[in-house]
Formats: C-alpha cells, structure tokens, sequence
C-alpha cells in the first residue's frame, strides 16, 4: 500500500485537529459550568443511574482533555483517555434519540464524529506547537 499523505504540511493537519478539538471540550465543559452548572451536571448524572459526584469528575476530566490537547501535553494519549467520555455520551443519552444531533435530546452523530477525530488524532500524532509529546512518541 503506498501513501500519499504530505508529510510536509500532514503535522500541522493534526496541529488543527488537536486545537480544534481542544476548543470543541472547552466549549462543552463551559456548557456543563456555566449553563447546566455543576449541580444541574449532577443532578443530570444522578437521572442516568450514576452517582452525581461523577457528572464532577466528568467535568474536571474534560477540562483537563482540553488544556492537554491545546496546549500540546500528551495530545495522543489525552485524545484516547477522552474518547470513553464521548462512548459513555452516546451509550448513556444520545443512542435512544437517533442519528442527527438535531433530534430532541441531540443524537448520536456529533459524539460518534467526535469521537473519531480523537482516535484520528491518536494516530496521526501529536502534531508541532506541543509542550510535552506523547510519551515513546516522537511529535510529527
């Protein structure tokens, strides 16, 4: 199988992919903050069947997934430790509503893109601009 990826510029494809999805969990933290509010997530949590605490954790973990991505901190791993946030989104609210994120509720398209994204991050690399590359990686 030949490749044809550019390795010249395919660094800064995933520079802009790691970026944008660090926005992207900032963005959706700041939904579950200053919307929601950490009670309302709790609360959300507890509705599911799962302790309340965890709708706290969940934001704390997305906080983190977002400094890491943006600023470049083990972007790879941090983009798979992520991605069972997103698997537990579609499974656990999204699944039941269908496919377009439109629908009441919001579907399971959006989160299943996203979370595709991340595993596409953690094969394609970190990407340049990154403070701490992914541990036994070498930054692309």
């Amino acid at each position: 199988m030949t490749s044809n990826i550019d390795t010249k510029t395919a660094g800064y494809g995933a520079l802009l992919l790691r970026l944008s999805l660090g926005i992207l969990f900032l963005a959706h933290d700041g939904l579950k903050f200053f919307v929601f509010t950490p009670t309302g997530t709790e609360h959300f949590f507890a509705s599911l069947g799962l302790p309340g605490w965890f709708g706290i954790f969940v934001m704390l973990w997305e906080l983190a997934a977002a400094i890491a991505l943006i600023f470049g901190i083990w972007p790879r791993l941090a983009a798979l430790l992520i991605a069972p946030d997103l698997i537990g989104a579609i499974v656990m609210v999204h699944i039941h509503n269908g496919f377009f994120f439109t629908a009441k509720g919001g579907g399971w398209e959006y989160p299943a893109f996203w979370t595709i994204a991340l595993i596409a991050l953690a094969l394609i690399g970190d990407g340049p601009c990154t403070l701490l590359p992914t541990p036994g990686r070498k930054a692309t």
